[in-house]
């Protein structure tokens, strides 16, 4: 169960790709707006693909840079997908 308190959504605005290693990848995705922060790094974001397949990207960390919150994911997610994202202390 979750903390709906906790959860929000939110749109993809800007992705970059972090660190490859052969075939492993880390992604940066920037949001709309997020309640993810540097003291809640950790959680989960939540896509739904047009076929009905839903994607579950763990954030892994986050950080601020020039104003934009960005959050490291090893699987990336295209600007404009919408995303219900929920911080790691209140998903059981």
């Amino acid at each position: 169960m979750t903390d709906a308190r906790l959860s929000f959504t939110s749109e993809v605005t800007d992705i970059r790709l972090e660190s490859r290693a052969g075939s492993i990848a880390r992604w940066q995705i920037a949001l709309e707006h997020t309640l993810f922060s540097e003291s809640a790094p950790t959680g989960v974001l939540v896509a739904v693909a047009p076929s009905g397949a839903r994607l579950e990207v763990p954030v892994l960390a986050v950080f601020e840079q020039d104003g934009t919150t960005w959050h490291v994911v090893d699987k990336p997610l295209t600007a404009g997908t919408e995303v219900t994202g929920t911080l790691a202390e209140h998903l059981c």
